[in-house]
């Protein structure tokens, strides 16, 4: 099924499920388990150099791709990009986020849509929102980080909900406000509902869903979280 604005619901927080946080040595097994309850899956990567870890990579999600028709969205905080964002959507992405600061950002998403993929921009807590003027013609998605990028069990940063309204904003008065504005990092039951009033049309949820008793249940409690309008915004 490949990823488009309309894979989230119409009403209610969109669910990403974060594989990062899943059992990494029963991935096949654990996308067939999470399947009914995920939006999309979240796939975190790395060039090792944006940040030092390599996290998931290429041949890691051609293996699962046969077990799951769920979107998958690989979240690529690389440098240099072209490359490994060529061998994900080779590998299966339905949806590739890249940093605004990758070095050779328009030749990834160029890349990427003549693979055939869908594209998002991420901006970490230090890019400027304003970033986003640049690519509202050009992208599908906006991934909004929420905590230091590359981490796993952080909070999320004060500015987070704010950045999110103003990314919100931004799109709406260049004509684009369908673009889906995606909130990563620092899930928690305390955070979603200011995240979902600035307007967060998805949330990448990792130990909130998947350190739960029942993960159905968590997944319910995050889709009665609605994402506020920009116009809808009276603060």
């Amino acid at each position: 099924m490949p990823w488009s604005a309309d894979t989230f619901p119409a009403q209610g927080l969109g669910v990403e499920v974060s594989l990062w946080s899943a059992d990494l040595g029963a991935l096949s097994t654990e996308v067939e388990r999470l399947g009914p309850l995920a939006d999309v899956f979240h796939l975190d990567a790395s060039d090792t150099r944006m940040v030092p870890d390599a996290l998931l990579f290429p041949d890691l999600l051609a293996a699962i791709r046969p077990h799951t028709r769920i979107p998958i969205h690989v979240h690529l905080m690389a440098e240099r990009a072209t490359h490994l964002t060529e061998a994900f959507v080779r590998a299966g992405a339905d949806l590739i986020t890249l940093h605004s600061t990758a070095d050779d950002l328009d030749e990834a998403l160029d890349t990427a849509r003549e693979l055939g993929a869908a594209t998002g921009l991420a901006l970490t807590l230090d890019t400027p929102v304003e970033v986003l003027s640049d690519y509202a013609d050009n992208t599908d998605a906006v991934l909004m980080v929420g905590t230091p990028l590359g981490t796993k069990g952080t909070g999320m940063d004060p500015a987070a909900p704010a950045r999110i309204r103003a990314a919100r904003a931004l799109l709406a008065a260049a004509g684009r406000a369908e673009i889906p504005v995606i909130a990563d990092g620092g899930i928690r039951a305390d955070t979603v509902p200011a995240l979902a009033a600035a307007g967060a049309h998805a949330v990448v949820a990792g130990s909130l869903l998947l350190g739960a008793d029942d993960p159905a249940t968590a997944t319910a409690w995050l889709r009665t979280h609605a994402p506020m309008s920009p116009s809808m915004d009276q603060s």
